[in-house]
């Protein structure tokens, strides 16, 4: 694994202007570095990468039941007691689900450390799966990359095959915040996925989503809604008041709301419980453990926390640096630290995709700071061979 420099396309930022990407730029500060790259070998990505990953997946998966089943890790995961048997029937009934992000602390020595799985609204999925690979193609061509240079992203792919999964027969809607740029352009981006798989698709801001006499979701045209993707997380969701409706609404939102337990940190002490010392894991502990009292060094982290907001890095004890924010109220865990790969360009975390169940595809995200924020930058990759 290294970090290096090369020309930036001349006309990168039209032809990101021209697909949409508009936010290649977000909150005044770069978000789209294209002068820069990670390059990993290809024994790196199968061995420390994609593998890990797929295992990764298959355990939290593997957890899901035992987690639904004992009301004492769903008190665990701050779940709303009245909203339990939603996720828990959610479970039952095997809703499907789309994808998901792990969070991995890898430097290039040593197993890749889970950090966390972003598994219910992870972004960053249009900026991996196609606006990386347009800049790989078009290093190659202009011969920066050579020829054989590589990537592994078959994220695409993968998520029309996700979406040929669900039904055909009624509309697809998608809803977001979609005056975010970002949440709107990542969403249009999964529609455009599930045209590929054969839908028919409907945005709609998700503020716009009504309910009719009988208690089902509808859009503006008053069409109820049967399959509806929210670019919205469970944890805001299940608090709204249209969530008592969600009892009568099966499974109609993507993702499904099982997914709420996997996107929690609590799941990161419960993983630990389970398959202590296993490489691809550090030491998580729910606060009120005492094991946690052993760590010197480790991270604080909210059970709902978004964009690093309140975490906070102890080393020896001792308050290194933290995030402010709005998440706590919940509970907190203590997970050990694990160091980021470390470069000129900051900190740099490894977002190792899964769609539908199949691990596929890695983006790079960098921060100034250990705490990987609303500033951090997406770096693409290379799969290189050294000589």
């Amino acid at each position: 694994m290294k970090r290096i420099t090369l020309p930036a396309r001349p006309d990168w930022r039209d032809k990101a202007r021209a697909v949409g990407f508009g936010f290649h730029v977000m909150y005044g500060e770069p978000y789209w570095l294209d002068d820069a790259a990670y390059t990993f070998t290809l024994d790196e990505i199968e061995a420390q990468i994609e593998e890990p990953s797929q295992e990764l997946h298959d355990m939290c998966m593997d957890l899901v039941g035992d987690i639904v089943g004992s009301e004492e890790s769903l008190d665990r995961l701050a779940i709303p007691e009245d909203l339990r048997d939603v996720v828990q029937r959610s479970w039952q009934r095997r809703d499907r689900h789309l994808y998901g992000r792990f969070d991995l602390a890898y430097d290039g020595s040593g197993p890749a450390k889970l950090l966390e799985y972003n598994a219910d609204t992870p972004t960053s999925v249009f900026e991996t799966a196609y606006f990386q690979f347009n800049w790989l193609t078009d290093q190659i061509a202009l011969g920066v990359l050579p020829k054989e240079a590589d990537q592994y992203n078959f994220l695409q792919e993968s998520l029309v095959e996700a979406f040929d999964q669900f039904p055909k027969e009624p509309i697809f809607h998608f809803a977001a915040i979609t005056d975010n740029e970002e949440d709107r352009g990542t969403t249009v981006y999964l529609m455009d996925c599930a045209v590929q798989a054969g839908h028919r698709v409907e945005l709609l801001d998700i503020r716009e989503i009504g309910i009719d006499a009988e208690g089902r979701y509808t859009d503006l045209k008053d069409r109820v809604i049967d399959r509806c993707f929210k670019l919205y997380p469970w944890e805001f969701m299940l608090r709204e008041p249209f969530a008592r409706e969600l009892a009568r609404s099966g499974d109609v939102f993507v993702e499904p709301a099982w997914k709420a337990v996997l996107s929690n940190k609590g799941l990161l002490p419960l993983l630990w419980q389970r398959h202590p010392n296993h490489p691809n894991l550090l030491p998580s502990y729910f606060t009120d453990d005492p094991a946690a009292s052993t760590l010197t060094d480790y991270v604080r982290k909210p059970l709902l926390s978004r964009e690093g907001e309140n975490v906070t890095i102890f080393r020896q004890g001792r308050e290194l640096v933290s995030a402010p924010g709005d998440y706590g109220d919940e509970g907190f865990i203590i997970q050990a630290y694990a160091p980021l790969f470390e470069s000129d360009g900051g900190f740099a975390v490894l977002g190792s995709w899964v769609a539908g169940d199949r691990a596929c595809g890695l983006a790079v995200r960098e921060d100034r700071t250990r705490i990987t924020a609303n500033l951090s930058r997406f770096v693409p990759h290379v799969i290189m061979e050294y000589r």
